[in-house]
């Protein structure tokens, strides 16, 4: 089943954290365990690293090693078997502070697709290698743009576009023959265009036939050109086999790869790009025709999100937003504090405005999390949005990365 953009966002951030944390010594733990492994023989396995770990000659690392063994098999119990992907497990003690301080962390997942490997691993830091190979992008698109002047090659990837190059053909356009006869300079014309298109072909193969996960490639550009060159034996076999559609432009070069993109939407449907283009181009529609069914901002989106208003919340995954719980340590109020940017935990706690008391920070959570849990009792639906689209900017830039279509005004 395919993850949501959330999901993904939320996986993306735990490795980041993950990838921060760091042992006194190899106590921490990463446990791949594949759909088709029995729980009892995992079991087995970590009673067998239990006793290893016995002979750890450092008695604080023996005991965090085993520390985190018993954690793991405690929350394997939980399982009859692995969930449809498997399971990851992470698990170690991380220090808090000085000396002593370490504290046993555990975090478990369900990987965003299928893992085939078991492993066990002792280490400094958590093995994330696996878990990062499988959020890499693994669909990509060849486009080219061109007419008899120019032909521009780029790859599509995911929400990303790379140009990788541009190349011109020499090829006259129409103009004074000079004396020859206009037969003749056509066939001379003719001629340069089939080079052109080989070179065309040549560059494609070697740029495209190494990219692994090529699900199809996208022609396009103004006049006829595309057409002769995509009906035409330059491309190789395999990659001809992979042509989705032939399109018709009024750019070439880097502008009509853009170009490209948008009319090729019913084409590109499922790619990530063209998903999050449309949806902040209709939250902008919705802005410009029926302004009493949107709303933008951390506070605005999240009061409406609590009304339970919200049909759907767009989310820059830019947005460096932190949300602090403050309790009043005598009355118990609590007050919550939205904070862009760097955290000063210090700066937020003072008097209470209620009573003499003074307010202690209870708890801190990234905002997209918040909206997750405000969206969920709502029944709203979250959508991640980077920032490599121009829309994807746009909503970073006007709307501080936090957007909102309302059900109702």
């Amino acid at each position: 089943m395919k993850r949501s953009s959330l999901e993904l966002y939320k996986l993306e951030k735990l490795i980041e954290e993950l990838e921060k944390k760091e042992g006194r010594g190899t106590e921490l733990i990463s446990l791949y365990i594949p759909p088709s492994r029995q729980i009892a023989d995992v079991m087995s396995s970590l009673r067998e690293e239990y006793g290893t770990a016995a002979n750890i000659k450092s008695k604080s690392t023996r005991k965090n090693v085993q520390d985190a063994i018993e954690s793991i098999m405690q929350r394997l119990k939980l399982f009859k078997k692995p969930p449809e992907n498997g399971l990851v497990i992470f698990c170690g003690a991380i220090p808090q502070g000085g000396p002593g301080t370490e504290k046993i962390e555990t975090y478990v997942l369900e990987p965003p697709e299928p893992i085939n490997l078991y492993l066990y691993r002792c280490d400094s830091k958590f093995y994330l290698e696996p878990l990062k190979e499988l959020l890499a992008e693994k669909e990509f698109y060849g486009l080219i743009v061109m007419d008899r002047s120019e032909a521009t090659f780029a790859i599509l990837k995911g929400r990303r576009v790379e140009i990788v190059e541009t190349i011109t053909s020499g090829v006259p356009g129409k103009h004074d023959a000079g004396g020859q006869s206009a037969r003749r300079f056509e066939r001379i014309i003719e001629q340069m265009a089939h080079e052109f298109y080989k070179r065309v072909g040549e560059h494609a193969n070697e740029i495209f036939l190494q990219v692994s996960g090529l699900k199809g490639i996208i022609i396009g550009g103004p006049g006829p050109t595309k057409n002769e060159f995509a009906e035409g034996d330059y491309l190789h076999y395999t990659l001809k086999q992979k042509v989705l559609g032939v399109v018709d432009l009024g750019y070439t070069g880097e502008p009509g790869v853009y170009e490209l993109i948008e009319k090729a939407k019913n084409i590109l449907k499922d790619v990530q790009y063209v998903h999050e283009k449309k949806l902040v181009q209709l939250f902008l529609y919705y802005l410009a025709k029926k302004p009493e069914l949107v709303t933008y901002g951390e506070k605005e989106v999240l009061e409406k999100l609590r009304q339970g208003q919200v049909k759907l919340v767009l989310v820059s995954r830019d947005v460096d937003i932190k949300s602090v719980k403050l309790r009043c340590s005598q009355c118990g109020d609590i007050k919550e504090v939205l904070v862009r940017g760097t955290l000063d935990l210090s700066k937020l706690e003072g008097k209470c405005e209620k009573c003499a008391g003074t307010y202690h920070v209870e708890e801190v959570k990234g905002f997209v999390d918040v909206l997750a849990d405000q969206a969920e009792q709502g029944g709203a639906r979250i959508e991640v949005i980077s920032s490599d689209t121009e829309e994807g900017e746009s909503l970073k830039r006007s709307f501080g990365g936090i957007a909102a279509i309302l059900r109702y005004g």
